[in-house]
Formats: C-alpha cells, structure tokens, sequence
C-alpha cells in the first residue's frame, strides 16, 4: 500500500516536473527540467498554460482532488467574503486529510486520506471517515489508539524534514492536535510556491 502512495505522489510529480511535498528522496531534488525536455528550448507559456500549472500544482498537492471537486472549492471561496485566493487556501487546508497531515501523523496526503477513510481518525471524539470533511477553528484531532503504532504513523512523528506550522497545536505523544486557526497563504509551509491567484484566473476565464 505504502508504494502504491509512493508511486501517485511520484506520478503527479513526473506530471508537474516538481517536488511538489518538499520530499528529500525525491527525484525531482535535482533535475530542473521536465522529462524529455531540454530547458533551453521550452516555449514561454502561453497565460492559459501557467494558470493550468498553477491549477495542476494546487490540485495535486492536496492528493490529486477530483476536478469537480476542486472547481466546487473555487465557487465556495468566491462566495466568501474577503480575497477569493486566500479563501481557497483555507478551504483546502480545513480538510481533514490535509490537517492530519500537517499534523505530521502521516508521510503523505494520500496516506492522510487512507488513515481517515479507514476511521483510525477522531474528531472531537467521534469518528469521521470523509477525507474532504470541514475541519472547524477548535475542533481536536486525533488518531485513535490502534493506529498509533502502525508504522507510516511513527515514521511520519519522527521525520526530521517536517514541521508543524504554527496554526495548529500537537501533541505526538498523545497524538493528538488542535486545529487553532484558518491559515492565510504565507502562512501555509509549502515546498513549491503556490499561485492560488491564478487559480482563480483559471476558473474567473
């Protein structure tokens, strides 16, 4: 299971021609070009293409989210009030795959998805199964007692190339963490720079 995780984090990476998770053992570490592309005689993207990257970028950063899906996260952070890019960042950050994965009780997204559509994970005391589910400010995360010592689970506690960003508070000893606040976009620790502006552009065509 854990190299088939392996294998669509490296997918969309081979896709992207980036190292998308910050992933030390990744391939892309050190090749500045796509595969099959020679970084002398790529075109300069066309408007349409740099958005499409940006999309692409978002998308698969947070386990390669459904089209449908993700232009529904567009259309709720347009409704909201304030800048429709940073609300998007929010939303995709109050997922709960992607908190127990900033809480660093996964390696990977996807292994955050799995852990949570096999219920080992608890919110408020009570067992959500949805990936895609709401987290909400003060809500209490955690990973129930027979997880804890499954070993992607203690792997992930001790990897030393992680942090816990600031808008959340953890406990891996208990394994358990509180989601404190919606991130804005400088907030958020990702290893690529995102570009939720041209997301936006993207859909707002």
């Amino acid at each position: 299971m854990a190299g088939k995780r392996q294998s669509a984090k490296r997918k969309i990476e081979r896709r992207l021609g980036v190292n998308l998770w910050g992933d030390p053992k990744s391939p892309f570490n050190k090749r500045q070009s796509r595969p099959g592309q020679h970084g002398q005689n790529r075109k300069k993207p066309t408007d349409f293409g740099t958005q499409l990257m940006a999309k692409q970028k978002l998308k698969g950063y947070y386990g390669n989210i459904g089209e449908k899906r993700f232009r529904r996260y567009y259309d709720d952070a347009a409704r909201l009030k304030g800048d429709t890019g940073e609300n998007m960042i929010g939303l995709l950050e109050r997922r709960l795959d992607a908190v127990v994965y900033r809480m660093k009780f996964v390696p990977t997204v996807f292994a955050a998805r799995q852990l949570v559509n096999h219920q080992h994970v608890l919110v408020n005391g009570q067992k959500v199964n949805i990936p895609s589910y709401q987290v909400q400010e003060g809500d209490v995360i955690e990973v129930r007692e027979k997880a804890r010592q499954l070993p992607m689970v203690i792997q992930a506690v001790e990897a030393p190339h992680r942090e816990v960003p600031e808008y959340l508070e953890v406990d891996h000893k208990a394994m358990k963490g509180k989601f404190i606040r919606t991130p804005l976009l400088e907030d958020v620790p990702y290893p690529v720079q995102m570009e939720p502006n041209l997301v936006i552009e993207f859909y707002s065509r």
